[in-house]
């Protein structure tokens, strides 16, 4: 299976920093939170499942939790579209902080959207504590486009598309549309930043709330991973926490060009020079990946 290239279903200058050992007291092993991207769901065993499989096989007694927005796998998969997203981080803190197998503290990895989820967890709930953070493929500032929506939920993706375009930052689309949540239109950035409800209060675009930006400084390592030919999305620079300049939408920026950098709004900037910021990168499109890419590039930080 190693030559096997991991496509999954739906839901990044490189440097790579081998952390150093953080151990559980129990068996010597670091608990992992996963949490899913846009159209998949916890436990497919195609993705996600796999993956949990993965992990548990190359680190013998790892405690993996795959998170289940909802009752069942279907309730998860159709939160991935439409549901509340501060409401989903609120309720995968309790969870996580009702869990005696985490207390210690744990690892989270997140794909495609999911990745956003969990850093807004990191920012939120700092106990138990996140100890590093791996975005694969993350959207950190947001997108403006769905140029194509993976997996077999076309019609549903070509809905939210037309909706994203015309009425993002509507009260209705914000609570109840997750991609909505993270609709970053550089061309209306006042409506942006006055009514986005997840993404707009997560990167201190309204204010500068402390407690966030010290939580998130707590990680030893924010690892983000970004896809080459990413086809998914748009812009790709937001893998690696850059996006389009403010008031166009054709020339892009990185983190550290952006104003969210310079003044240190999130406490990124600090992390960067503490060498607590990893940026991957890696041929192919959204979220897919040779496992021995996965095993080489992002167990290290599992350990």
């Amino acid at each position: 299976m190693a030559a096997v290239l991991l496509c999954f279903l739906l839901a990044a200058p490189v440097l790579l920093v081998t952390s150093s050992p953080i151990h559980d007291s129990d068996n010597g092993t670091v608990p992992l939170v996963l949490w899913h991207g846009m159209g998949d769901s916890c436990c497919n065993p195609l993705s996600m499942g796999y993956i949990k499989k993965m992990i548990e096989q190359e680190i013998p007694g790892v405690y993996v939790l795959s998170v289940m927005i909802g009752k069942n796998i279907v309730e998860d998969t159709e939160n991935g579209f439409f549901s509340d997203v501060n409401e989903q981080v609120s309720m995968v803190c309790n969870q996580l902080a009702q869990d005696p197998k985490l207390k210690g503290g744990y690892n989270a990895m997140g794909f495609s959207q999911g990745a956003q989820f969990l850093r807004a967890v990191a920012q939120r709930c700092p106990s138990p504590p996140m100890k590093n953070l791996i975005s694969v493929g993350g959207q950190h500032q947001g997108v403006y486009g769905l140029p194509r929506c993976p997996g077999e939920s076309s019609k549903i993706c070509d809905m939210i598309r037309e909706a994203l375009n015309k009425e993002a930052y509507l009260g209705w689309f914000q609570k109840h549309l997750v991609q909505a949540q993270y609709w970053h239109d550089p061309l209306n950035d006042d409506l942006y930043k006055k009514y986005s409800r997840f993404l707009a209060d997560i990167n201190q675009e309204r204010a500068v709330n402390e407690t966030y930006k010290k939580n998130l400084q707590q990680l030893e390592k924010f690892v983000m991973v970004k896809f080459l030919q990413d086809s998914v999305v748009d812009p790709v620079d937001t893998e690696w926490f850059g996006f389009l300049k403010t008031g166009q939408a054709k020339e892009t920026e990185t983190l550290q060009e952006s104003v969210l950098y310079k003044e240190d709004r999130l406490g990124l900037a600090a992390m960067d020079k503490a060498g607590k910021l990893v940026f991957l990168a890696t041929e192919g499109d959204h979220l897919q990946f040779k496992e021995e890419w996965f095993k080489a590039n992002l167990l290290p930080y599992l350990h």
